[in-house]
C-alpha cells in the first residue's frame, strides 16, 4: 500500500471535529423542520409546528454567518422535539410500529437527537471572536461597509 499523496492531509479532529461541522451546517435544522411537518401538519397539531419555524430562523442564522447562536437554537429546539415526540403512548400492534409514519417519526426523532448533541457541543465549545472575524472576511451581505 502506497503513502497518501504529500498534497492530500489526515483528517483531523475526528468525531468533535465532525460534530462541530455538522452543528455549523445550515442543512440539519431544516431537515428537522422538514421531518416535523410532514409528521405534525396533517392533522395539525399546533406544539410541535411551533417550532418548525424556529428551526428554519435556526438555519438562516447559519447561512448568515452566525453559526455558533445556531447551533444553541438547534440543540435547544431540536432537543425540546425529541422530549415532544417521545411522550407518544406506544403503537398498540405491529402495524402501527412498521409503518412510513414511524420510519419519519424515528428519523425525525434520531435526527433531533444528534443536532442537540452536536449543536450543545459547538454552542459550548464556540469561539465569538474567531466567528466575528471570519463574518467579517466574508461580509456576504455588506453587513460591515465592505464594497
Amino acid at each position: 500500500m502506497s503513502p497518501p499523496p504529500p498534497d492530500l492531509e489526515p483528517a483531523k479532529g475526528g468525531i468533535l471535529s465532525s460534530l462541530k461541522s455538522w452543528a455549523s451546517n445550515a442543512l440539519p435544522p431544516m431537515g428537522l423542520a422538514t421531518l416535523i411537518t410532514s409528521l405534525h401538519y396533517r392533522p395539525f397539531q399546533a406544539l410541535p409546528m411551533t417550532l418548525t419555524p424556529l428551526l428554519v430562523l435556526s438555519s438562516y442564522l447559519s447561512v448568515a454567518g452566525f453559526k455558533i447562536d445556531s447551533a444553541g437554537m438547534t440543540a435547544a429546539f431540536s432537543g425540546m422535539y425529541v422530549l415532544l415526540a417521545s411522550r407518544r403512548r406506544p403503537a398498540a400492534g405491529l402495524r402501527g410500529k412498521f409503518s412510513a409514519r414511524g420510519a419519519v417519526r424515528g428519523a425525525a426523532m434520531g435526527l433531533g437527537s444528534f443536532n442537540c448533541v452536536a449543536g450543545g457541543y459547538t454552542y459550548a465549545t464556540g469561539d465569538r471572536k474567531k466567528e466575528e472575524e471570519e463574518r467579517k472576511e466574508i461580509d456576504r451581505w455588506g453587513m460591515f461597509g465592505g464594497k
